[in-house]
This record gives C-alpha cells, structure tokens and sequence, in this order.
C-alpha cells in the first residue's frame, strides 16, 4: 500500500491497549491490567513478580517556571517512589528548562517528553532505567504557540502535539535513539469559536490522546466547544491526518481533557469553563462519540468562581475523578455498567488550584498538584468505595503542573510489557 494505517488486530494494538494509559502516567485510565498469559501462575511468572518488585520506580514532575505565568517551578523533578509507602524522594532536578508543563512517557518508558508551555518547543530525554534520571536529547520548534499535551503513537514511530494557542497539532517522527526529527506534519482544527471572549477565541486543543484501540487520536478543543476524532496517515517518511468524527458540546464548556474506561466503549470529557463532565457512548470502529450525559462537578449550593481542570479514570472503571480549581476539590464520580455517572463526593485538595492530578498505576493513591500552593499532596483511595483520604503526604515544589510514574523492567520478557 502507498499509505498505511495501523493494523486494527494486531499484537502491536492489544498490547498498546494495556499498556496506553501507564505509559502516559496514569492520564488515560490510571491503570494497567496484565495480560491473562502474563499474569499465569507459572514459575516463571513468579520470577518475573520478583525481578518487579525490585524494580526502580520513579516519580516525573513538570512545572511554571516563567514569571509572566508568575510561576515558582524550577523544571523536571525526579523522584523515587517506594509503593510499599508512597514517599516520593528527590533524584534530579532539571533546572535549566523553560515550563517543561506536561511530560509523557515512550511505551517502553525507556524515554520521556515534554512540552515548553507558552514556547514553542517539544523536547525528548533518555531515561536512566537504574536511577531514573534524564538525560536531555534534543529539541524542536512545534510551529504552534503554547503546546500544552502530548502522546506517542501505538507503533512509537512518532509524537504528536496539541498547540493550544494557535489551535491544531503538530506530527514529529520519533528518531532510533529516542530524539525526535523536525516538524512532519501540522493540521488545524476546522470551527466556529465558543461565545467566551477571552478564553474562546480560536481553537484551542488542550489534550490529545489516542483512544484504547490505538487507532484514533481523540481532541477536546476548548475554544471550539467540540471534541474532534483524527486518524494519521503515514507513508514512509511522510505523514497526514484525517478527521473522523466531531461531536459539538454545550456552548461555552469548554471542553479540556477526555478519559476512557478501560474496555474502551465509554468517554469522559471535563469541561473547563461550566465544571461538568459529558459522558459519551464511543465507538471504536468509527471513532465516534455519542453523548449521553452531563454531570457538574460542583456541588448544587456552591455559588464561586471555580473551573474543572484534570479527569483521572480508576483502573476498576469503576470511580472518575476530577480536580475543580477555584472550589479546590476533587469531585469523585461513581460509574454504572451503562456508562452513566454521578457525583458521589467532593474532597478538598488541601492546596489552590489543583491543576493536574494523578494516579499511580496500581490505582491505590491520587497525587494531586496544586499549583497555586507549590504542592503536591497524596490521598490514600478506598478501591472498593473510590473514597479518598488525605494520608499526610506532600511533596513541596513550586507551580507543579503534570506528574507521571514510571515503572518498567530493564529486561522486558514476550508478552509482559510493564507492571506495578
């Protein structure tokens, strides 16, 4: 063929579905679940448990650094995380980096990327698999301004890049040692604005994941009240993008992260501007979204400003969370079969604006980064009620915007990607 696109029942995409939302940091579905062959009770399989619970695991900080965001941060933090405790310890600090805002992980987690919030940059770093610290290897312009998300492809052959201020997304190859090549492909988002003069004035794509299958990248675009549903194209070095789908939402809402359940059938869009969430029917064939429902995020008696910001999906599928700035919560939603959700509880963050929030991959502790308090502070999750409960945790660094967790085997056997 002269152009191809990824195989839709291939090994590649059932172990990219498994492994899809730990090698983004959780952001996905905050979870990972094994394989039935890998998760066999073999001897071999209990060699493999034992080589992983000795296994490094570290913890990845981005953050503010500029003083037009009048931000704090000094760049990537590095952290080991013990499981057994959830005490995050620092390793590294990358302090020479210009609002290193949203950070992502290769599927393999052998190299990290992150975007320059309010630049136009992207850049890569080999990842120490011993000590987990970064090396940094090289950047590129994205051709946009402000690039705010980021994901690698089902294959890891290239990047893509959602530039939040000019609107679209932007394609990288992925180079043989990590590094990424020069700007392949830029595409904008076709639409009318959303009626909010300031935030609302031209596409504004806030995240920009692939969906389970691997197949489909999925956009919430906050500036044109839609969500919007890509396929890439890729003919040797060349790449393309096609759209798919585009289901509007509520006039001026907003729409800012999405999250699927793990079998895949069911997205959760937070809505920025109006603090709901949209719940739709997906359909992974056609890359289509269907909605069903829209819940608030805040409580029917709270009358303050407030805006949603971070959706985390539980590994269970079963409890949604989400992070509401202004009211300083996270709004914890519990999920029928059917899809339909509702409002269960609204826990403080123990800190302002808790920008961005996330799992650990085994779904035991929410870490929730508050920027406006230089914190990210812990909560200890009830798996079987979703409850949350602040353990007495917190890591002190200043504007913490993303945080991700890596947890791989230096020497990955068949079959057996990664675990926690």
């Amino acid at each position: 063929m002269s152009s191809s696109e990824f195989p839709r029942h291939s090994m590649l995409r059932r172990q990219f579905i498994q492994l899809s939302a730990l090698a983004a940091g959780g952001v996905l579905a905050g979870g990972f679940t094994l394989p039935a062959h890998a998760a066999a009770t073999s001897d071999e399989s209990k060699m493999t448990n034992n080589k992983l619970s000795q296994t490094p695991r570290f913890a990845y900080v981005g953050s503010r650094t500029t003083k037009e965001r009048n931000a704090r941060g000094v760049g990537i933090t590095v952290y080991r995380y013990a499981p057994e405790t959830g005490t995050c310890t620092l390793v590294q600090t990358l302090n020479e980096l210009v609002n290193p805002s949203f950070l992502t992980f290769d599927h393999s987690q052998t190299h990290l990327y992150c975007v320059h919030g309010d630049l136009s940059e992207v850049s890569s770093f080999a990842i120490d698999a011993n000590t987990g610290e970064l090396t940094k290897l090289n950047s590129v312009g994205t051709q946009g301004k402000n690039p705010v998300h980021l994901s690698v492809d089902p294959t890891g052959k290239f990047l893509v890049v959602a530039n939040y201020a000019t609107g679209g997304f932007a394609i990288f190859p992925i180079q043989d040692d990590g590094s990424l090549g020069e700007l392949a492909h830029l595409e904008s988002l076709p639409g009318e604005p959303g009626p909010h003069k300031v935030e609302q004035s031209s596409s504004h794509p806030h995240m920009i994941p692939f969906d389970p299958s691997g197949r489909f990248l999925v956009i919430p675009d906050k500036g044109l009240d839609s969500v919007f549903v890509y396929r890439v194209q890729q003919n040797n070095a060349k790449y393309g993008a096609t759209q798919v789908s585009m289901v509007k939402a509520r006039e001026g809402s907003g729409p800012r992260h999405v999250v699927f359940t793990p079998a895949g059938k069911n997205a959760y869009v937070v809505n920025e501007l109006d603090s709901s969430v949209t719940g739709y029917a997906y359909d992974p064939e056609q890359g289509s979204l269907k909605p069903q429902e829209i819940v608030s995020t805040l409580p029917s008696n709270f009358t303050g400003n407030s805006r949603a910001a971070a959706i985390v999906m539980a590994p269970s599928g079963k409890y949604l969370y989400v992070s509401n700035r202004g009211h300083d919560s996270v709004t914890t939603f519990e999920l029928e079969d059917s899809g339909a959700f509702a409002a269960k509880a609204h826990t403080p963050s123990q800190g302002r604006k808790p920008r961005f929030m996330n799992l650990t991959p085994d779904g035991k502790r929410l870490f929730v980064a508050n920027e406006e308090t230089d914190t990210i502070v812990g909560f200890d999750v009830d798996l079987a009620s979703g409850a949350l409960a602040a353990n007495g945790q917190v890591i002190k660094t200043g504007s913490p915007v993303c945080m991700i967790f890596k947890n791989c085997l230096i020497n990955r056997p068949p079959g057996l990607e990664s675990s926690f």
